[in-house]
């Protein structure tokens, strides 16, 4: 995939993705609460935006001509270029926690965390990654 269209398309999903979820922010702060189709809707938009950010991590790596790692836990690190310190090294590490957990141990997730994390745009650096242009070499 060109550059140009990787970019635009992680764009395009950065601010689809984070108007659903500010959508489901704004009702948590008034105290209303979300629906189960709701609160689905705003686990899909963390995947979603999760999983873009790992496939544009890997796709940059690639496009480097660097080796991409397998695990989504050493591509962003490997993508920013060890430009990472270690919160947010952590952070990015929380995110892949949860997108696993969202995907393969959906029974077990606690939504009052979901819903902090919602409440205090805790996934907003993830919406800024996704934004930022892909750096070629």
């Amino acid at each position: 995939m060109r550059l140009d269209l990787c970019h635009a398309e992680c764009c395009r999903i950065a601010d689809e993705q984070s108007a659903l979820l500010q959508e489901a922010r704004q009702k948590l702060n008034t105290r209303q609460p979300l629906s189960k189709l709701e609160q689905n809707g705003t686990l899909h938009g963390l995947q979603v935006l999760i999983e873009n950010a790992i496939g544009k991590a890997k796709h940059s790596l690639k496009d480097l001509g660097e080796s991409v790692p397998v695990s989504a836990y050493d591509s962003l690190p490997a993508c920013t270029l060890k430009k990472i310190n270690d919160a947010q090294l952590q952070q990015w590490n929380a995110a892949i926690d949860l997108r696993n957990r969202i995907v393969h141990d959906y029974m077990s997730i606690d939504m009052t965390v979901v819903f902090a994390l919602i409440e205090q745009q805790g996934y907003q650096f993830i919406v800024d990654f996704l934004r930022q242009p892909i750096s070629t070499p």
